[in-house]
């Protein structure tokens, strides 16, 4: 059996606009939901995205091999051609990404393929994949 799926509510300013881009762009299933939130399926995992005015000031960031990272943020590793793929569908629908597809840590034990997208309300996600999962942990 697989790990359990988590669960991660977050903050949004438009639940239509949100509707569409995790269903549209991301290709999320929708769950329960009413006039103050929504459930997504999001890769096997249940994000509430919660209907907040709250407008946060710009977020903090640290550097990671080259590139300055939202320090809030969350999002799924993928197999590798379903991130190729993802990347694509992104790129195809006009979306653009906070830190376009690339291979961070080139040559070391945590190599993998990431991208960042924010949503519409300006929560950043992360997709990354590794050639090889058994690397997701791995420390040497």
């Amino acid at each position: 059996m697989g790990s359990p799926p988590f669960h991660l509510a977050f903050p949004v300013n438009d639940l239509e606009q949100t509707r569409r881009f995790y269903v549209d762009v991301l290709g999320c299933g929708v769950g329960r939901e009413n006039e103050r939130w929504i459930d997504f399926d999001f890769h096997g995992h249940q994000i509430t995205a919660h209907l907040s005015r709250d407008k946060e000031t710009a977020l903090p960031t640290n550097p990671v091999d080259g590139s300055d990272i939202p320090v809030r943020h969350f999002g799924a590793v993928l197999e590798w051609d379903a991130w190729e793929a993802l990347s694509d569908r992104i790129a195809a629908s006009g979306g653009r990404f906070a830190i376009a597809p690339r291979i961070r840590f080139a040559g070391q034990v945590g190599e993998q393929g990431t991208f960042f997208v924010t949503d519409p309300s300006g929560n950043y996600l992360e997709f990354k994949a590794f050639r090889d999962p058994a690397r997701l942990f791995a420390t040497e």
